[in-house]
């Protein structure tokens, strides 16, 4: 079993919501990016330091409930609100906030944007 650890992620410059503890568990361990090219600088600093296993959604997918937190580039007004509508923590990497159909669901406590590798931190 790996030893999972916490991270906080912090919003970034002009960014909104958070900070997020992010704890990967047994039942929940991937660190989702889902940015299109990869896997992004943040998603591999927050496995980096939790313990979490990194995935690209944009190449496969995984069922909601194992995902421990969704790094997105989403600068728009869909996958903003499509993970925490599911309830899953989501990090953007771009200064967004709550906005479009799905703006309800996207609340501080799920949600945090502009999100730079240096905005995670151990907790």
């Amino acid at each position: 079993m790996p030893d999972y650890k916490s991270v906080t992620v912090k919003q970034g410059r002009g960014g909104w919501g958070g900070p997020l503890t992010v704890t990967p568990t047994d039942d929940k361990p991937y660190i989702y990016s889902v940015t299109g090219g990869g896997i992004h600088p943040v998603a591999a600093r927050i496995a980096e330091l939790t313990g979490g296993e990194t995935f690209d959604g944009f190449k496969s997918s995984v069922p909601f409930d194992k995902i421990a937190v969704a790094v997105i580039d989403c600068g728009g007004t869909a996958r903003v609100g499509v993970y925490p509508m599911k309830k899953v923590l989501t990090v953007d990497v771009h200064a967004t906030s709550p906005a479009g159909p799905l703006a309800q669901f996207i609340t501080e406590e799920l949600f945090v944007s502009g999100v730079k590798p240096e905005d995670v931190e151990q907790a």
